[in-house]
């Protein structure tokens, strides 16, 4: 799809008009109920579907089709990213009142740095064919990887700083309580960084790893730079009142890893086959069409087999003690 940079510059502004509502109106630190996350992820899923089909009617079927597949899948994979997300609230111990603040701030500077990444990756992919094998082979990686983890419990281990993160604490110094939402405060006559500062880098930081497998991943439905970035974008704005509202259910979705697994395994396949029908060799490519099916009916099926296997366990828990 031909995007000039008018078109560019609207969308990063309707978008900067989104993140300053958002941020106006939850502006007010409070503990964010099932009701107004409900109704928040109701409001970011009605406008990527917008999106999707101004897509539609501007720029074709294609356009909207690979639209929907990334943010489908950008959405599947950011519903992981909460498990970590949770891990990174409970290790800094961040009061419920400030939660909705941390996330809002978090996900803005992901979006900023995946922007990067996005740009760096449109740039390999129009320089360098052989990316595409590269992607694809690192998310068939990915994909085991994650089988892996799931098996050994990937998701009850403990969130630990990264490096970075841990070089700006020494750097920087962290006061010893949350002061409100302020940033930094004054310690000794020394300027320090409050722990919702620490915490804010620790979800947008943590975040870039996430886009590490994501990126590629959305980059196999579609080369459009455009979508990529709008995919996102639509995914991650929504992340943070889907965290509220599906908090609890995020233990339930036991196959959520495997489910996950597989979608980026067949992207992959699908980036290995899409690189050499490039290089000549005559393979059969998989269209949009199957693609956006497919994920949507694993995606269904994990969500299906996760919540039959949460009741048996827990119809099980209930017969131990009775016998």
């Amino acid at each position: 799809m031909d995007v000039t940079f008018g078109v560019w510059a609207s969308t990063v502004a309707g978008l900067c008009v989104l993140i300053v509502a958002d941020f106006l109106i939850g502006r007010r630190p409070h503990e964010v109920s099932t009701r107004e996350a409900g109704i928040w992820s109701a409001v970011w899923v009605a406008l990527a579907v917008a999106f999707g089909l101004g897509l539609l009617a501007f720029g074709g079927g294609t356009a909207a089709g690979e639209f929907f597949a990334g943010y489908i899948t950008e959405k599947s994979l950011s519903v992981d990213n909460l498990f970590v997300f949770v891990l990174i609230m409970s290790r800094f111990a961040v009061p419920a009142v400030y939660q909705q603040r941390v996330l809002m701030v978090g996900v803005v500077m992901a979006l900023a740095m995946r922007a990067v990444l996005i740009a760096a990756g449109a740039a390999a992919i129009s320089a360098f064919s052989w990316v595409f094998y590269l992607f694809g082979a690192f998310l068939i990686w990915t994909a085991w990887k994650l089988v892996q983890d799931a098996r050994s419990g990937g998701h009850d281990a403990e969130y630990e700083e990264n490096r970075l993160l841990k070089a700006v604490e020494r750097r920087l110094g962290v006061a010893d309580r949350y002061h409100g939402t302020k940033l930094f405060v004054r310690r000794d006559g020394r300027r320090v960084m409050t722990p919702m500062m620490v915490v804010m880098l620790a979800i947008g930081s943590t975040d870039v790893l996430f886009a590490v497998d994501s990126i590629p991943a959305i980059y196999g439905l579609t080369e459009d730079p455009y979508i990529v970035f709008t995919a996102n974008a639509f995914a991650l704005m929504g992340l943070r009142q889907l965290y509220f509202l599906i908090g609890g259910l995020l233990q339930r979705l036991v196959h959520l890893s495997y489910g996950l697994s597989v979608i980026l395994g067949f992207i992959g396949v699908k980036l290995v086959l899409h690189a050499l029908h490039e290089s000549g060799v005559h393979v059969p490519e998989i269209s949009l069409a199957f693609s956006l099916g497919f994920i949507v009916a694993v995606l269904a099926v994990t969500a299906v087999t996760s919540l039959l296997a949460t009741r048996r366990r827990t119809a099980v828990r209930e017969e131990e003690p009775r016998r």
